[in-house]
């Protein structure tokens, strides 16, 4: 793979140690090469990923790391092979930047199903670089892992599509639950929550919000526009629901009963788990078996369901309720985050931190 040019440097914000506290740092981006494409980053949505990383919740960290993989930003040079792509296109990345493009998974334009993914920070290239996110004024990306941004929609909005959107709109895709007239579920009302709420009524559906608690139903129900709002430990309401629902989008990042979701689907329902859990969860089986129920659970989305969602979100107008910020707001950002103080996404806006001036 042949370069364009020499090595360029760029500055992010990077986590050193698991104390998570970012702060600015110069690194060599790798060379852009034939397929790449080099992004100036505009802005950057904030995901509790980037929280669990940073603090090397999940054990794997390694540092210096700038986090970020919900990034928008203007192509400034393309390599000869890009075919995709041209300069001052307004593209997007999200959690991936490379596969091994062989496998099953790689073969049916799954590449987020592929066991040698690499992911936009905190992994290793191909060239053996560490790879590094969107907290930064610029990145190098392969074409394949690009998308363009339809025309008309504001960087800002578009970021926390690219991870929390295509999280919500790849289960109801693939298990083809797109269909206007479905009535859905979604469990908790986060960042992951309120895209699900935004996408499922843009297609139609009659979205229930379900938590254990009343404290957000008026924001579900006049804010983003949920149908209804039920409380799980509602026993009368609860049963009131029982096999009704088509699916339930379930986003709760913490140990919890499946068993009151499992009682609300209807013949062949589907119980979608999206939170990412490290303790067993438990049902008794008769309550899949009695109703053909599915739990199962799905992982972002493709590159082509990424393409997909935008024009779909362009079209439906689904906008995602957001707080901008500069990056030297990022650590109190990630505090807040971390007390789930925030509606519902935080992006930073990178082009205007100036952060090469660092």
């Amino acid at each position: 793979m042949g370069s364009l040019k020499e090595e360029t440097k760029t500055t992010g914000w990077a986590a050193r140690d698991p104390s998570g506290v970012l702060s600015p740092y110069t690194y060599t981006l790798r060379n852009t090469g034939a397929e790449d494409v080099l992004i100036k980053v505009i802005c950057c949505g904030v995901c509790h990923t980037d929280l669990h990383q940073i603090k090397n919740d999940l054990g794997m960290s390694n540092y210096p790391m700038v986090p970020g993989h919900e990034v928008v930003g203007e192509v400034v040079e393309v390599g000869p092979e890009v075919t995709n792509f041209k300069v001052g296109d307004c593209v997007g990345v999200g959690c991936l930047v490379g596969c091994c493009n062989n496998c099953r998974p790689c073969n049916a334009e799954v590449e987020q199903y592929c066991n040698k993914k690499i992911w936009s920070y905190n992994d290793v290239y191909t060239d053996g670089k560490p790879t590094q996110g969107g907290f930064a004024g610029s990145m190098v990306v392969h074409q394949k892992f690009v998308v363009k941004i339809p025309e008309g929609m504001s960087p800002e909005q578009v970021a926390p599509l690219l991870c929390a959107g295509v999280t919500v709109y790849s289960p109801l895709n693939h298990f083809g639950l797109k269909g206007s007239g479905l009535k859905g579920g979604i469990l908790g009302l986060g960042g992951v929550g309120h895209m699900g709420v935004l996408i499922a009524k843009a297609m139609g559906h009659h979205v229930t919000v379900i938590s254990s608690s009343d404290k957000k139903k008026e924001e579900a129900l006049d804010v983003l526009g949920a149908d209804d709002y039920l409380i799980s430990s509602d026993v009368a309401r609860m049963q009131e629901l029982a096999d009704s629902f088509d699916y339930i989008i379930d986003t709760v990042p913490v140990h919890h009963p499946l068993e009151p979701s499992l009682s609300l689907l209807k013949l062949d329902g589907k119980l979608i788990i999206m939170g990412v859990i490290n303790v067993p969860l438990q049902f008794v089986s008769p309550l899949l078996m009695l109703g053909r129920k599915t739990i199962t659970g799905t992982f972002i989305g493709s590159m082509k369901e990424t393409q997909d969602m935008l024009e779909f979100c362009k079209e439906k107008g689904v906008r995602s309720t957001i707080e901008v910020v500069k990056m030297d707001y990022v650590n109190t950002a990630m505090e807040r985050l971390a007390k789930n103080d925030v509606r519902y996404r935080f992006v930073v806006d990178v082009a205007g931190s100036n952060l090469e001036n660092e």
